[in-house]
């Protein structure tokens, strides 16, 4: 690149970014630029723009791990240039991920031998992981339509209301009618005798959810299984369950070994996790494992050759990186059962001691249950003077980002705070949230307070409604900032399924 040069003869490199032209100039937005600039100035530029982000370690909307050893950090970077699907070029990669997969499996007691190979792969996400589940299914189903001479274009899924959205793309995507459990007020997750109900023959397979986006809640996967088993026997369907254990898959094996959700029950056919929640991977990796070769259909499965074996290989995408797949595995055997364990144990407590703190305002119902994925979702007492949504953007001004929603359908008029614990949210940081909640209720009360009446001399004239000591009431700045809430909300209703992710 030519450098051009100032009337006083000193080059631009000479500069910092912020003494040359570029401070001058506008970032693209819609074309490539023509000329090049320095890497610093690149640098520098986009930097600035970002500082404008939420901390992700502040943001306790998402479930995504923030935060990894920076031994694993510097694994990540000497890999970042590794494609995976290359599995020619790297062999050991791919044998990093078979590992994984054996030990997901064994971790959700899979019925294989301790030296045989479970059936699984790696995704960019439980999304991924969920349409590769969902493929399967409705093809294991369509085959045997075909073989019994009945008709195989109304596929369906049974779920609740308050399943993740993927859920909605796949049923969009490969055509498959959603059928979904409504909720009620005071029970957020899916009814297994409501969704056993609605099977049918044309059903493909139950998805049940391992920690509700919600509520953290855990559905009751048992009783489904026993339900559908007797439902199978009396109609001669064969309707298979999914797990859906996207955030709790990485929390119940630890912390409730006793709990049975996965393949030892029999009908589970499949479970998909992921491993950039509490798996503890930077995004994105995700894994879905079945419970044996007969449950994914070998017409799904493509094979390549390298080095003389075969590697069979499932997925939607092709080009991924592989260094998340090697974070994995650094996790499973850095922290082993017992690191996973107790990092668990952390983030339980941590959200015992956020749960009772907003408990102790008085202000707040918690929705969220203790058992579960570690998360606090609770609503107000008392939404007349302002809501849950007032709160959450009033946080945003300590940094914090904790998301505010309405329930999914037939609940919507229940609206929730929620924050998500991860393994970096310490016991300070819980504390010092306390602290800013109650600064901002105090402020929205001293705020609502304000807000109730009007008091002007003039206001005589307007034709308002009169006291009888010259205090007029009319409508409050808190009325119109309800009114503009809950026309956003109606808006929002209309576009959005469910609330948050």
């Amino acid at each position: 690149m030519v450098i051009s040069h100032s009337s006083s003869g000193v080059g631009e490199s000479a500069y910092n970014t912020f003494s040359s032209r570029y401070a001058r100039v506008e970032l693209p937005r819609y074309r490539m630029p023509e000329n090049s600039i320095p890497k610093e100035t690149a640098y520098q530029m986009i930097t600035d723009e970002l500082m404008l982000d939420g901390n992700p370690r502040l943001d306790l909307a998402s479930f995504v791990t923030t935060w990894m050893e920076p031994e694993c950090d510097k694994l990540i970077m000497d890999s970042i240039n590794k494609n995976y699907v290359d599995m020619d070029e790297y062999p050991v990669t791919t044998e990093l991920q078979n590992r994984c997969v054996n030990m997901i499996a064994h971790l959700f007691n899979a019925p294989i031998n301790e030296d045989e190979k479970a059936i699984g792969v790696s995704t960019v996400g439980s999304s991924e992981a969920i349409m590769l589940a969902g493929l399967a299914f409705k093809r294991k189903w369509a085959n045997k339509r075909k073989e019994e001479g009945k008709p195989y274009d109304k596929p369906n899924i049974v779920t609740g209301a308050n399943v993740q959205v993927c859920w909605e793309k796949f049923a969009r995507y490969f055509e498959v009618e959603l059928k979904e459990v409504k909720l009620t007020e005071g029970y957020y997750v899916m009814d297994p005798l409501k969704a056993v109900e609605m099977v049918d023959e044309n059903t493909i397979c139950v998805a049940a959810i391992l920690g509700s986006t919600l509520t953290g809640e855990y559905e009751d996967v048992k009783l489904l299984n026993d339900l559908l088993v007797e439902k199978n026997k009396e109609t001669g369907w064969n309707v298979p369950i999914h797990v859906d254990a996207a955030s709790g898959g990485f929390i119940a094996p630890f912390l409730h070994p006793e709990l049975e959700w996965d393949f030892r029950l029999p009908l589970v056919k499949s479970i998909n996790v992921s491993g950039h929640k509490y798996g503890l991977v930077y995004p994105g990796v995700g894994w879905v494992v079945w419970r044996s070769k007969d449950d994914l259909p070998e017409e799904l499965i493509f094979h390549i050759n390298y080095l003389g074996t075969d590697q069979p290989t499932f997925t939607l995408n092709f080009s991924k990186g592989a260094s998340q797949i090697i974070a994995q595995y650094y996790q499973l055997i850095r922290l082993g059962f017992e690191g996973y364990k107790h990092i668990m144990e952390n983030c339980q407590a941590n959200a015992a001691v956020l749960r009772e703190g907003m408990e102790a305002t008085g202000r707040f119902s918690i929705v969220s249950k203790e058992d579960g994925v570690p998360l606090v979702a609770a609503s107000l007492k008392d939404s007349t003077k302002f809501s849950v949504f007032d709160v959450s953007e009033n946080l945003r001004k300590f940094g914090w980002i904790v998301p505010a929603y309405t329930m999914a359908p037939d609940a919507e008029h229940v609206a929730v705070l929620r924050v998500v614990i991860r393994e970096d949210f310490s016991r300070s940081l819980a504390q010092r949230l306390l602290a800013d909640i109650n600064k901002v209720l105090h402020e929205l009360d001293t705020h609502a307070a304000h807000a109730i009446k009007v008091t002007a001399p003039t206001a005589t004239q307007n034709g308002n409604g009169v006291n009888g000591d010259d205090t007029v009431t009319q409508k409050s700045v808190l009325d119109t900032e309800k009114k503009f809430v809950a026309a956003c909300m109606s808006l929002v209703k209309k576009n959005k399924k469910t609330g948050v992710c």
